[in-house]
C-alpha cells in the first residue's frame, strides 16, 4: 500500500495534472476568440472597401 509522502505526492501529481489541462482549455478557448475575432473584423474591412 502507499505510504503517507507517496499518497501526497499522487496528490500534487493529479493537482498539477488538473491545473495544466485547464490553463490548456483556457488558453486554446481564448485563441479561437482571437482567430474568430479577427476574422470577423477581416470580412467587414473586405465589405466596407467594396461599398466605397
Amino acid at each position: 500500500m502507499f505510504e503517507f509522502s507517496q499518497y501526497l505526492g499522487f496528490l500534487l501529481f493529479l493537482c498539477i495534472i488538473t491545473i495544466g489541462f485547464w490553463l490548456m482549455m483556457f488558453l486554446v478557448s481564448f485563441v479561437f476568440y482571437w482567430v474568430g475575432g479577427a476574422t470577423v473584423e477581416l470580412i467587414k474591412e473586405k465589405r466596407n472597401n467594396r461599398k466605397n
